[in-house]
């Protein structure tokens, strides 16, 4: 892995550094600054609380992860 600063800016991103690939290259691109969310839904630290997923699945027989796989898989 590479590790290579850039700048975002209007939808693109300039390296500070040449990197040169012959092959595409997987990246991923971490805002170091707060961005300001202009989603209409924003979430909280509240809305991940372990004592309400419990009370969600508290009738839940099944495997939360088979089902997160599954809900994956179908994604893909």
């Amino acid at each position: 892995m590479v590790a290579v600063v850039g700048t975002y800016q209007n939808g693109y991103v300039k390296l500070d550094r040449n990197y040169t690939s012959e092959d595409p290259v997987k990246v991923i691109v971490t805002f170091l600054e707060e961005v300001q969310n202009t989603s209409e839904e924003v979430l909280s630290l509240s809305d991940f609380s372990f004592s309400k997923s419990q009370t969600n699945l508290e009738n839940y027989n099944g495997s939360l992860s088979e089902a997160v796989i599954e809900d994956r898989r179908r994604d893909l």
